[in-house]
């Protein structure tokens, strides 16, 4: 047997029982049979989890800042995804430029909104000032190409000294390019003879008493008796905080009355703390229901501060936190 035979040999026949045109026929048949069973399966499944899905109205949030227009996709159980940006003369840096879908469009929920936001041109958006230091403030209106304008000092009970108390225009305003921003700053704790209305939100009742006795304020009392806080909780006050008060000024305290039920209720638990770095920050606390939204926290807190509260189940479907005016948080109350 000579070498060719030797390599041609072991595969003679071969020819007939492996591949004869019958065998890949098969073979073929049945993987085209396969790719259609698992691409329809496929879709089947992906079309009953989509449809299964609620519609949903997309938002309009062309025009809004970036947190305002987050906020509103989301509140509509919906995706944001940033698609670019754009330079634009007419609509603020960090401006929802354009959005797709477009505002109005029917879609299912989970669906991702691609928006552009603008560059900016010859408007800006004033930044949140209060609570800053007077020099940070100073900083930050530089950064957005704003400048610092009069700057007037009033005393402040729950504010350090230096620290920025309200500003003008107010945060979130969209303005022309080097306006000038005025601010009021705190001057610290006013001398003997000036009695300034104590922050008394969020306060029992009780703790107003002593306080109005020994300035000689007469206090006028406002029921609510939907409030979300128990019962005999400070909820509302004017004067504002820090406003300047005197024996014939009229201080009207709103309280919750909210009825004590029969079986304890079941509260929803509210905790926040402060940052421990910088300066004093500006919390705000907000419940949103069905009926709309209620401010159950406003205020300047030191760095570390604590913040403990609660509302009652079913008095609200969520809580959002603010920093500074920005919303860094949201927590479902369930």
């Amino acid at each position: 047997m000579n070498i060719k035979e030797v390599f041609i040999k072991p595969f003679s026949g071969m020819e007939d029982s492996f591949v004869s045109p019958g065998f890949l026929f098969k073979i073929g048949g049945i993987a085209i049979v396969l790719f259609f069973l698992t691409y329809f399966s496929f879709s089947w499944t992906m079309e009953s989890v989509i449809h299964n899905r609620k519609e949903v109205i997309v938002p309009d949030i062309s025009g809004k800042s970036a947190a305002s227009a987050l906020q509103l996709v989301s509140e509509n159980n919906l995706c944001m995804k940033i698609d670019g940006y754009e330079f634009n003369d007419s609509v603020p840096i960090g401006t929802v430029l354009r959005q797709a879908p477009g505002a109005g469009m029917t879609v299912r929920e989970g669906k991702v909104v691609k928006v552009v936001f603008s560059q900016g041109g010859e408007s800006v958006f004033t930044p949140n000032l209060i609570g800053l230091p007077l020099r940070n403030a100073e900083l930050l209106l530089r950064q957005r190409q704003l400048l610092l304008g009069e700057v007037s000092e009033a005393y402040s009970l729950k504010a350090d000294k230096g620290t920025v108390l309200s500003q003008e225009p107010k945060a979130e305003t969209s303005v022309s390019k080097n306006i000038m921003v005025g601010v009021v700053v705190s001057a610290g704790i006013p001398p003997a003879g000036i009695i300034l209305m104590p922050d008394f939100r969020q306060r029992k009742i009780d703790e107003t008493y002593q306080w109005a006795a020994d300035n000689k304020i007469d206090v006028k009392m406002i029921e609510d008796p939907g409030s979300l806080f128990p019962g005999g909780m400070i909820i509302d006050q004017v004067p504002a905080a820090d406003s300047v008060v005197a024996g014939e000024s009229e201080v009207t305290l709103t309280v919750s009355s909210r009825k004590d039920m029969s079986e304890p209720e079941k509260e929803f638990r509210i905790h926040y703390e402060v940052s421990q770095s910088g300066s004093q920050r500006h919390i705000r606390i907000v419940a949103i229901s069905k009926q709309g939204d209620r401010e159950i926290f406003n205020g300047l807190r030191d760095p570390g501060f604590k913040i403990d509260m609660t509302v009652p189940y079913g008095g609200a479907d969520k809580i959002r936190i603010f920093v500074n005016g920005i919303l860094v948080e949201e927590r479902a109350v369930k």
